[in-house]
């Protein structure tokens, strides 16, 4: 019963967010928390046999994948001593990235109920100091005022949305980035071998994956004022380190 109740009150607390989202952007918010809540919680997923006999699925249940196509966006994008931070669709990712080492501080945003009352529940024991805390919200709708981060971070999320949503996006990031601040996010590479057989993974785990050309990312970026200042490629995605 508890652990009904612990669901339901994540679901009720998401859709009172998500009440400010036009309905266009509702149901795949609304299905990607679902499927990362699920995850969150350490329960199985309902998959038909031909999907579990792909060798992406077995390396994606035994938590290899993850290591395997996480953006490293430090590696181009070093959060550095008293810098403010913000992470969207941060998931668990001050638990496990070097927040102390770097001395920066953190901002999370996230859809996952679970994973931020995972947060809040321990990231002040690692460092109270470092982390500010995190919003249960949509990356297309930040709460913060203009001019406010030196740094903002969206890796392993853009896949989940069309490009559409990302213009929006990117309106609030440059917003709420000072005038020198960077924004580093990744985007799928279509071309890359593991593309197809991830997406198929995720549209049976619950959310649809969209394969965009990487031009129609560069476009997208070039169109909403921004400057492609660092790139890299990794097994599944491509990072972008954009100035406004």
């Amino acid at each position: 019963m508890a652990k009904k109740n612990s669901q339901a009150s994540n679901h009720s607390g998401l859709a009172s967010v998500l009440s400010q989202s036009s309905d266009q952007w509702h149901d795949p918010l609304v299905a990607v928390a679902a499927r990362f809540n699920q995850e969150y919680r350490g329960e199985t997923f309902s998959l038909p046999e031909e999907v579990e006999a792909m060798p992406i699925f077995r390396d994606w249940a035994s938590g290899l994948l993850t290591s395997r196509i996480a953006s490293p966006f430090w590696e181009i994008a070093k959060p550095k001593k008293q810098q403010h931070c913000l992470d969207l669709g941060c998931g668990v990712s001050f638990l496990i990235y070097p927040w102390r080492e770097w001395g920066a501080f953190f901002y999370g945003q996230d859809i996952s109920a679970v994973a931020r009352d995972a947060l809040v529940a321990r990231a002040p024991q690692l460092n109270s100091k470092l982390f500010k805390g995190v919003q249960l919200a949509p990356a297309h709708q930040l709460s913060y005022e203009a001019n406010h981060f030196d740094l903002a971070i969206a890796t392993g999320v853009s896949c989940y949305y069309p490009v559409d949503y990302w213009s929006i996006v990117l309106d609030e990031v440059q917003r709420v980035l000072k005038p020198d601040g960077v924004f580093v996010f990744d985007v799928i590479d279509p071309d890359a071998e593991l593309a197809e057989n991830w997406a198929i993974l995720e549209t049976y785990l619950g959310a649809e994956v969209f394969l965009e050309p990487l031009t129609t990312w560069k476009a997208l970026i070039k169109e909403k004022g921004g400057r492609i200042i660092k790139q890299q490629s990794g097994e599944l995605f491509h990072s972008y380190k954009v100035k406004f």
